[in-house]
């Protein structure tokens, strides 16, 4: 009996190989489906949030202290002349730490960067201030970027739904074009814009590229503006470079109500 059995075992099997063999190809059971399907889903585990809550306690933190209140601008002028002995005597120190700064008030989401950026341009001038502003706050939103994409990106638009999934599609498709609009003209916040495309899966090099050039101009007004004060303070009344720095801080002002007067004329004619 057992004989029977190996013979009819054998027998079976390979009949089923034949009738594999015979199947269309397009019936055949493919063996990677399952592996792909495990790697296009990848399981989400909570411990990925820990270094989001690890920036949200800090944050947390650093606003109950009332640290960002020593970024207004009366108390970055009140400590202008300290600052001013320790930039005299250890310039690469100062700016490596204005850039320390700068990178810490990003990555937390801090409020008064505009502040501590016409500070830069008062102390250092306006193309170190700018150089080191780039540098520090690109760094910042890079690290908060990193942050939210590990913990929530792909995962979350994949629990919205296909109606977010095509959304984010369509803005990674040219990710590029929309980040750079968004950093280049101040609609919404910047730290908004560090989380977004991190959740909707924007790449690292897009981000990167588009956050370094979009806030060039912005960079360079503010810091043109405060390297302006000290020229103002010491004539006692505004100079032309002070005025020049009002401009540029106007006309990007207006950049948001510009494109907003655009999209009102667009969707006008659009219905007619």
């Amino acid at each position: 009996m057992a004989v029977k059995g190996v013979i009819a075992a054998t027998l079976f099997g390979i009949d089923s190989r034949k009738r594999l063999r015979t199947l269309p190809q397009d019936r055949m059971p493919d063996p990677t489906v399952s592996d792909q399907s495990a790697m296009a889903a990848p399981r989400w585990r909570p411990a990925r949030l820990l270094p989001l809550a690890l920036v949200v306690a800090v944050t947390a933190v650093a606003l109950a202290m009332g640290w960002h209140n020593q970024l207004s601008l009366s108390s970055l002028i009140a400590h202008r002349a300290a600052v001013e002995a320790f930039v005299t005597e250890h310039w690469i120190a100062a700016l490596a730490a204005y850039v320390g700064t700068y990178f810490a008030v990003a990555a937390l989401s801090l409020p008064g960067a505009v502040f501590l950026t016409i500070f830069g341009g008062l102390i250092f001038g306006t193309v170190a201030a700018t150089v080191a502003t780039l540098i520090g706050a690109t760094a910042g939103a890079t690290v908060i970027f990193l942050v939210a994409k590990s913990a929530l990106g792909g995962w979350l638009v994949r629990k919205a739904g296909p109606r977010v999934e095509k959304i984010a599609a369509g803005f990674c498709a040219d990710g590029f074009n929309y980040l750079l609009f968004l950093r280049l003209v101040p609609l919404f916040p910047f730290w908004l814009v560090n989380l977004v495309p991190a959740l909707l899966g924007v790449p690292l090099r897009t981000f990167v590229a588009a956050t370094a050039l979009g806030i060039i101009p912005g960079t360079l007004a503010f810091a043109f503006f405060g390297a302006g004060l000290d020229s103002a303070i010491e004539a006692k009344g505004p100079t032309m470079h002070l005025v020049v720095g009002l401009v540029a801080l106007g006309v990007l002002a207006l950049v948001p109500v510009v494109v907003r007067r655009l999209k009102s004329a667009r969707g006008i004619a659009m219905t007619k």
